[in-house]
């Protein structure tokens, strides 16, 4: 069975109600999903160097869900094993005085990453449709007189819908990941920051507060997967309620995204391998007479661990 059964490219309609939050189906066990986790890792941090030397596709990996879904650790999870060259990542909150005199993208977009980068976007765009939604942020802000208060929401799928294929078209991919934690699920790790000490921290009133709009949270995020989800900028919903399973999905989207994108290290031109011969001499001239003697022992020694392992 492939994740591909979590994604939604528009093709379709979503029902969150008809979406597992507790399935386990692509792995045998936890032991069995962290083990190929671990694998995927190293195989997104080998493709991650080659889309950073080649610079010609850059890619979002965009990630939203309720409080408690496990964000956070997910991207520490899977995504650590990055280099932190041409990685970033975006943490968007409560816009500021400063982001809300501007357009509702104009945030996102100074961080959209370069060709060959990536950028981690924790919450995104989509924050404008979903607590702006369903606590009609926008009323309350500065709009034109022209601006039709009843037609924002559709406007901007719209507008989220254009701006994710225009990055497309100029070689940056969108994959957006909901992690679908479900109401109960909540309950309980909320309770765990309430009575770990190690957890008081990550929890506050206004995290309980934003229960009572679960419903409304739920239907928002139903209307935007559905009004945004194209074959170019999918959506994949996850089951969250197990974090182990949660962890090894994600990182089986990321590497088939990597894979599909297929980035290659940069082709060396013969005239500047013709270089490299003059350029090795000189270098040999500054080290010890040995040194070669030494290097191909350490390469043969380094053969032979990778061998016995």
């Amino acid at each position: 069975m492939s994740f591909k059964k979590y994604c939604y490219d528009g093709s379709h309609e979503f029902k969150i109600s008809k979406c597992s939050t507790d399935e386990t189906s692509l792995s045998a066990d936890r032991k069995d999903a962290e083990a190929k986790m671990a694998e995927n890792n190293k195989l997104i941090d080998e493709l991650q160097e080659k889309l950073y030397a080649e610079k010609k596709e850059g890619v979002i990996f965009l990630f939203q869900a309720m409080d408690a879904a496990g964000k956070d650790g997910t991207i520490r999870a899977v995504l650590s094993c990055l280099s932190p060259h041409g990685v970033h990542e975006a943490a968007f909150k409560a816009p500021s005085s400063d982001e809300l005199a501007h357009d509702f993208l104009w945030r996102i977009a100074k961080m959209v990453p370069a060709k060959g980068e990536i950028a981690i976007f924790n919450r995104s765009q989509y924050e404008d449709v979903l607590i702006g939604k369903v606590k009609e942020l926008y009323r309350s802000q500065a709009n034109a007189r022209r601006i039709n208060l009843d037609k924002v929401i559709k406007n901007r799928y719209e507008d989220i819908r254009n701006f994710e294929e225009y990055l497309y078209r100029n070689n940056v991919r969108t994959v957006k990941i909901f992690l679908n934690v479900s109401k109960d699920e909540q309950a309980k790790r909320f309770l765990s920051r309430i009575e770990e000490p190690e957890k008081n921290w990550k929890f506050s009133g206004s995290d309980y507060e934003e229960r009572a709009y679960w419903d409304a949270y739920q239907e928002a995020f139903e209307s935007a997967i559905n009004a945004t989800s194209t074959d170019h900028c999918p959506w994949y919903v996850v089951p969250a309620d197990h974090k182990w399973y949660m962890r090894h999905v994600v990182s089986e989207i990321i590497l088939a995204t990597l894979r599909d994108m297929d980035p290659q290290y940069p082709e060396v031109t013969e005239d500047r391998l013709s270089t490299f011969a003059k350029y090795r001499e000189e270098l040999l001239k500054e080290l010890p007479a040995d040194y070669l003697e030494t290097a191909e022992k350490k390469k043969k020694d380094k053969k032979k661990k990778k061998t016995e392992k």
